[in-house]
């Protein structure tokens, strides 16, 4: 069998079709004018509210290459990169510079053709620089337009090109998505869609390295296995009409099939990949239990030993008339007393039982009554958050306010815990001297360990001077799987 070229960029030949593709350039170029402006607010507000905000922007931006200028660009990646933020920084100076270079021509050539029609229409009594545009002058002005349309049509088709290559470069983070839509485009189904087989584990997944279900019979879908040399590689899920013509579909399979083995390593890796992170996520949650169990102990067992030791020595206390040995006792009764402050204050930094039975806002609301400043608190959530965030958030007011009190010789903090698009973001604001660095403390290098264990971020903006704002993103969606 012999397969179908796949080609992963469109070619336009036909005068036609550079014509055609030269005005979606150019719609392409107009729509950047605002969507460059909201870009580029986009970007200003992501290092406070974390690079996971950029996403539905590189959505917008992927939709505009591959609807306008046929891009093929798959799905945005779950692992959003500073690289894959340049289109949204370069979209306005591009619209800018392209609408300049190729407009010019063209506005220039239908000024032209205007003054030669209102020319003719009053009798030739109006003038192009010297000429007068009347008779045959009039017909010269009209012919030297064509160049400058030719001009402004080919530098449309160019500008097109350049920004279709810079996308595919920027966002089209595996070859596997130009397989896929390949694919689509050779069987004429654009839902299809490749599952790699991983032979170890005995499962499809995609080429984000997720498991794949395939189709069940009379679901309307489909799939063809796809193999070389008796070795299984991957699953085209298409639709059942395409099972009338199998040899089409066998066909494009063989000619992708090495593409395809590229992709099966790469998902293999992803899946891997994946796989720690869940790893990471199960140590993560098991350490909170672990703390949740100590601080439990700690509480049912020793604090209320030494509590019950503190009622003994009030009533021993009470049947000794020497007063000696009543001072004896009293100063046992004092250094028991702190013993147990102590402990308490240890448990809580364990594990606060107050998170575990009541959730994060009243433990803020206790934590920050503890603080030697006054704290503003405002946490808006919609209902309990998953243990490990809770803990996790927790600690970063913690270490965050305890840095504020420390070092910071601040008046006030304040701290917001909200929740909104499925992200945690828990921020700690303060007006002290600022010049937190978190590559000069273990504690905040230990709140970017914690963060990144749940696919969380930590941003630190302090000027020197200017206070300090602390900002933790959490994806709720990630930490609640």
């Amino acid at each position: 069998m012999t397969g179908h070229a796949l080609t992963s960029e469109p070619r336009p030949s036909h005068l036609v079709d550079r014509v055609s593709a030269a005005g979606r350039a150019g719609v392409y170029l107009i729509a950047g004018l605002p969507l460059g402006v909201f870009y580029l607010l986009a970007l200003a507000a992501a290092p406070l509210s974390g690079r996971e905000e950029l996403r539905r922007p590189l959505t917008i931006e992927r939709s505009c290459l591959n609807s306008l200028l046929r891009a093929r660009i798959p799905p945005v990646p779950d692992d959003l990169t500073r690289r894959a933020t340049l289109p949204l920084a370069a979209r306005l100076p591009l619209a800018l510079a392209g609408l300049a270079i190729a407009a010019a021509p063209i506005v220039l050539a239908v000024l032209v053709v205007t003054e030669t029609i209102r020319s003719l229409a009053a009798g030739g009594d109006r003038y192009l620089g010297p000429w007068a545009l009347d008779g045959p002058a009039a017909v010269v002005a009209l012919l030297l337009t064509l160049p400058a349309v030719i001009v402004g049509v080919a530098a449309l088709d160019w500008i097109g090109t350049a920004a279709r290559r810079f996308g595919r470069r920027v966002l089209a983070h595996t070859e596997g998505g130009a397989v896929r839509d390949a694919l689509a485009a050779s069987l004429g189904d654009r839902t299809l869609t490749i599952a790699y087989w991983l032979a170890e584990r005995g499962v499809y997944v995609d080429e984000h390295g997720h498991p794949v279900e395939l189709p069940e019979p009379a679901s309307g879908r489909s799939w063809t296995a796809v193999e070389n040399g008796g070795r299984r590689v991957a699953a085209i899920i298409h639709d059942a009409e395409l099972e009338a013509r199998p040899e089409l579909v066998h066909a494009a399979a063989t000619g992708a099939v090495l593409a395809l083995e590229n992709e099966q390593l790469k998902a293999d890796l992803r899946a891997r990949l994946q796989e720690l992170k869940r790893s990471r996520r199960r140590i993560v949650q098991a350490s909170v239990e672990a703390r949740r169990r100590l601080e439990r102990d700690l509480h049912d067992g020793a604090q209320q030993q030494l509590v019950a030791l503190s009622l003994d020595l009030q009533l021993l206390r009470g049947r000794i008339a020497d007063d000696e040995t009543r001072a004896l006792v009293d100063g046992i009764a004092q250094k028991l007393g702190t013993a147990l402050s102590e402990l308490r204050e240890l448990a809580r930094g364990i594990h606060p039982a107050i998170l575990t039975e009541h959730g994060l806002g009243p433990t803020l609301e206790a934590l920050a009554a503890r603080m030697p400043l006054p704290v503003e608190l405002d946490v808006r959530l919609e209902g309990r958050l998953p243990p490990s965030m809770e803990t996790a958030a927790y600690f970063v007011c913690v270490e965050a306010l305890t840095n504020v009190s420390r070092y910071a010789h601040a008046t006030y903090a304040q701290v917001t815990v909200t929740q909104a698009d499925g992200v945690v973001r828990v921020e700690i604001a303060d007006d002290g001297v600022g010049g937190a660095d978190p590559a000069n403390g273990s504690g905040l290098r230990g709140l970017e360990d914690r963060l990144a264990a749940l696919d969380g971020q930590l941003a630190v903006d302090s000027p020197g001077g200017g206070g300090t704002r602390l900002v933790a993103t959490i994806p709720l969606e990630e930490t609640a799987a």
